[in-house]
């Protein structure tokens, strides 16, 4: 009888590369390979950054008793690809020729990087669920402003993971169940999952949406006008402000919810209600998720180090535990969602999606009905 089927994921974060081998579903062996923060700032893009991360992976392994032709597929963060659909891709020359054109943060090296190991090997390389998954229905895009469109921006791979859990917990499949789920980290995305797919989310990256230990959250558009034009912010200053210097950081200089909760509890009057007003926030979307579902949620889903937190979780349900049961999966789930979605594919259980990089809509006059509730 063969054995079980290895499979290789591959997550490049910024200072690190989280590597983990999985033998069909189960976790085997992990580490974080730690690169040298000198020897990175010799790069002078993201993608020469390949050779010297791919290099470190395969003597990592080898360390830990694996080579590269042991592995039946590869499967990597990916990321900076153009607008597309939910599910698992082939990493196909196209994937990697808008990758590397686009790149903007190290996750992109992911989809790269098992290419790179496709090509020595012979075997399948995967990316699942991209950060640029995209499948708001028309109505979701529309702003006041022409020509201004709301884009999809969150958790993708953690969301799509906790979804399958949720769903198959509850006794049904992903594609039949309306979910809300929230994955609450450094940044926090809140997400409507309408029968497999993501209808509208906040844009986490950029600050939309609640608060965040990193993120500004929802600002008045007066007040950023404001400081946009008060001569004290450049515009690096304020897409910092928004996306990695706000919420938490501007308050108290921490992103670590742990430190904010801890002073709250020692009687900082100040931490409470900024903890609270993360949990108020977060109650809001999820409580305008319920409306975009017309009320028909199966189940709200919260994933992400802090939903570890009984304070954070308590208070969402004391808010928002009238719309549906909570299920919770505390934590973080990327590279479980990285195998797994290679190993559906490889198993027959998933058909790969094919990414063509063709846009997924061009404006109003593309726009179909979908949403509307006229």
């Amino acid at each position: 009888m063969p054995g079980p089927m290895k499979i290789l994921a591959v997550n490049p974060g910024s200072t690190t590369t989280k590597i983990a081998v999985f033998e069909d579903e189960e976790k085997v062996f992990s580490e974080d390979v730690v690169h040298d923060a000198k020897t990175l700032e010799g790069f002078h893009g993201i993608m020469d950054q390949l050779d010297y991360r791919r290099d470190m992976i395969v003597e990592k392994l080898k360390a830990a008793g694996y080579g590269i032709a042991d592995f039946d597929a590869f499967s990597g963060r990916g990321g900076s690809v153009n607008p597309c659909g939910g599910g698992t891709y082939r990493v196909t020359e196209k994937v990697v020729s808008d990758a590397s054109s686009n790149a903007f943060h190290p996750a992109t090296l992911g989809s790269v990087i098992v290419n790179e190991f496709a090509k020595m090997t012979g075997k399948p390389a995967f990316m699942v669920n991209p950060p640029d998954v995209d499948e708001f229905q028309p109505v979701a895009r529309i702003t006041g402003v022409k020509d201004v469109y709301r884009e999809s921006r969150f958790h993708a791979l953690s969301h799509k993971e906790v979804g399958k859990r949720a769903a198959k917990e509850l006794g049904k499949t992903y594609e039949t169940v309306n979910l809300i789920v929230a994955h609450i980290g450094g940044g926090v995305s809140v997400a409507a999952h309408k029968k497999g797919k993501v209808v509208d989310a906040n844009d986490a990256l950029n600050g939309d949406g609640p608060m965040a230990p990193t993120r500004s959250g929802m600002l008045s558009p007066g007040a950023v006008a404001d400081m946009c034009f008060s001569g004290k912010y450049t515009q690096k200053d304020m897409k910092d402000l928004l996306r990695k210097n706000g919420g938490f950081v501007s308050h108290f200089g921490t992103s670590d919810a742990r430190e904010v909760l801890a002073m709250a509890k020692a009687g900082n009057a100040k931490a409470l209600l900024v903890f609270n007003a993360l949990i108020y926030g977060i109650a809001k979307y999820i409580g305008s998720f319920a409306a975009v579902l017309h009320g028909e949620v199966d189940a709200i889903v919260l994933t992400g180090g802090i939903a570890r937190s009984e304070e954070l979780v308590g208070g969402l349900k004391k808010m928002v535990g009238f719309i549906a049961d909570f299920i919770v999966y505390p934590g973080e789930f990327e590279m479980e969602a990285l195998a797994h979605g290679a190993y559906r594919v490889l198993t027959g259980t998933e058909e790969p999606v094919v990414y063509t990089g063709e846009p997924l809509w061009t404006g109003e006059d593309a726009f179909t009905g979908e949403g509307n509730v006229i």
